[in-house]
């Protein structure tokens, strides 16, 4: 199975298992975290910059997921989208109340000290490390690098990034598809 169609598939799952959160089912609850608690905690370590507070808004996420199970609609977005959208918010509203030190800019967003935590989720048995993702995120171009960093170490969607780099939407998916393409060619080889 390619990429894409792995994708879809993962897509397809994670909206059903929300489905059957939303119906109070333990069994896809924990499903879900196995599959989303990587990249969430990604998401979460990138504007938090510190692993314990990371991993407690990790617990705090998913008991809002699972309480707000019943409000997913896949009409209108991604199931991935909706639950690093939760971290997200989840993560600023700590760096705003105080209960964190800092938060990422833009810059420091670019130059990730531990870029391995957003790449886990594609490469979760790997034990590659920080130097070679490091060089592997060199290789792209700055569009493409930037774009998958927003992607998948902020969980921006395909239309913010597109609205942050002010660039055409088809030119962004373009970038994060190639993007993920040749990190996941540089990682294999």
């Amino acid at each position: 199975m390619g990429a894409a169609a792995s994708e879809v598939v993962d897509a397809v799952r994670l909206e059903q298992l929300l489905a059957r959160c939303a119906l109070k089912d333990r069994a896809a609850f924990t499903e879900l975290y196995r599959l989303a608690s990587p990249r969430l905690l990604a998401c979460l370590l990138a504007i938090l910059r510190r692993r314990d507070l990371a991993e407690d808004a990790l617990q705090e996420c998913f008991v809002r997921i699972w309480r707000r199970a019943d409000q997913f609609d896949a009409y209108r977005g991604r199931a991935l989208g909706w639950l690093v959208s939760i971290a997200r918010y989840h993560a600023i509203d700590l760096v705003r109340s105080g209960r964190t030190v800092v938060a990422l800019s833009d810059q420091m967003a670019e130059r990730i000290d531990d870029p391995v935590a957003a790449m886990r989720v594609e490469t979760a048995e790997s034990t590659l490390t920080d130097a070679a993702l490091q060089r592997c995120l060199g290789e792209l171009t700055d569009e493409q690098r930037r774009s998958v960093i927003l992607a998948y170490s902020h969980g921006l969607s395909h239309d913010e990034i597109a609205r942050r780099l002010a660039s055409p939407l088809g030119t962004v998916k373009s970038w994060v598809r190639r993007g993920l393409q040749s990190l996941r060619r540089c990682m294999q080889s």
